[in-house]
């Protein structure tokens, strides 16, 4: 699975290449629309928070470092206490600072803005829409002659891997 960004100068436009992209099958949960604030988006399937945000990277490394910290409180627990002791708690131990720093890290990613999206923050202020698809690697030719077909003017930002796929 791969997302690819484009922009799209005006509303009228993205409402055209959306009802192009579900002629072709791609479902609204596979199509994620930025916009400024005071844009009335009716009918446009909007990027929810995991697109806006950095909650879900925020996840991961929360999740690593209170795992990891949880590990290394287990292991002084078995080096001072002994197996017999620390043994059994240490799985609970890793478990426990592994969920509390997935929460926070997530919390603290809802805070923040997507840092993969920093780049498009000025053009979408400026009233043009960001658009993310996203489709199979074989398709990606195929929807960008579609959308460059009907409208020259949408700028192709990029193409990324996306983790976990979404289908």
């Amino acid at each position: 699975m791969r997302r690819i960004y484009f922009l799209v100068p005006t509303i009228e436009i993205t409402h055209k290449i959306v009802e192009e992209l579900q002629a072709k099958g791609i479902e609204d949960r596979h199509i994620h629309i930025l916009a400024k604030r005071d844009t009335p988006l009716e009918g446009l399937p909007e990027a929810g928070v995991t697109i806006k945000t950095d909650f879900l990277p925020a996840v991961e490394r929360g999740l690593a470092l209170g795992g990891s910290t949880g590990l290394l409180a287990g292991l002084v627990g078995l080096r001072f206490a002994g197996f017999a002791i620390a043994g059994g708690p240490l799985l609970g131990i890793i478990m426990a600072g592994a969920t509390i720093g997935s929460l926070m890290g997530g919390l603290a990613g809802m805070n923040s803005g997507n840092s993969r999206l920093r780049q498009f923050e000025q053009a979408i202020e400026q009233g043009e829409i960001l658009v993310l698809v996203d489709i199979p690697r074989d398709q990606i030719e195929t929807i960008r002659k579609l959308v460059i077909k009907h409208h020259p003017e949408v700028e192709f930002e990029g193409i990324e891997p996306i983790f976990p796929p979404s289908y």
